[in-house]
């Protein structure tokens, strides 16, 4: 029961729209060198640990520390986090906005989906996951994946709705198995992603690393004929590689790393 509680209070905070925030309504203020309630976490800083996994300085981890399990729990579930995918998405429409686009219907945009269009917060936040400080476990995961009952990630619809007004064909491009396909599509539509060009999810075939994996299939959509003008992703596997697009967006995503 408390992790039904504790799913939907997430659902709600990720739905929450973004606003002036002040100390009486933010989950947690960020303290370096703290964790919950501001109590002081020897020898980690938990703040310069997240600058430096969004930055990609720090590659190739496992696990959230354990120290840190609480600070990034709260950051995911706090105002901050909202806040800065509501930055990246609006930095993304504003260069989408000065985009002269051929009509041609080749203009695309790409989207990852795991924490950039839907947010698993809902299944990190439970005691069993705990944020990405537990090891994962594929089969786990794959339960969530099966229920489709993941929430938009903040700022990433509201994004998605101003490209297609403004003429992108939208391409989603996951890891998702090809077996979760249609739960995928249900999923992404009751979030609200109504429509797009292309849905790609990973066949049996496809082996190698993310970077791999997604720079072959940028690489198959420019060989079609489509012009990649924006790449948005949570992983620095979304956004390195050959056929990036134009221009890349990440947002925040402290919780796990793909290579």
């Amino acid at each position: 029961m408390k992790v039904v509680l504790f799913s939907l209070l997430v659902t709600t905070l990720l739905a929450t729209h973004s606003h002036a925030a002040s100390p009486s309504d933010q989950v947690h203020l960020l303290r370096p060198q703290s964790g919950a309630a501001g109590k002081h976490i020897h020898g980690v800083n938990c703040l310069s640990w997240r600058l430096a996994v969004e930055t990609n300085s720090l590659q190739k981890w496992t696990l959230v520390p354990e120290a840190c399990e609480q600070y990034v729990g709260h950051y995911m579930l706090g105002r901050q986090y909202r806040d800065d995918c509501n930055a990246v998405g609006e930095a993304a429409a504003e260069y989408a906005k000065s985009l002269k686009l051929a009509g041609d219907g080749k203009d695309i945009w790409v989207f990852d989906i795991d924490e950039t269009t839907l947010s698993n917060l809902p299944y990190y936040a439970r005691t069993d996951v705990a944020f990405g400080a537990m090891a994962y476990n594929g089969t786990k995961f794959n339960e969530w994946v099966a229920t489709g009952k993941a929430p938009a990630v903040p700022g990433a619809l509201k994004l998605y709705k101003k490209l297609v007004l403004l003429g992108f064909k939208i391409v989603f491009l996951s890891g998702t198995l090809e077996t979760y396909r249609e739960v995928r599509i249900t999923n992404l539509k009751e979030a609200g992603y109504h429509t797009w060009e292309k849905l790609i999810l990973k066949q049996v075939g496809d082996k190698g690393t993310a970077v791999a994996y997604k720079s072959a299939k940028r690489g198959e959509l420019e060989k079609a004929g489509y012009r990649i003008l924006g790449n948005m992703g949570d992983q620095w596997s979304d956004l390195l590689g050959t056929h990036v697009g134009n221009r890349t967006f990440k947002v925040p995503d402290p919780m796990y790393y793909i290579s």
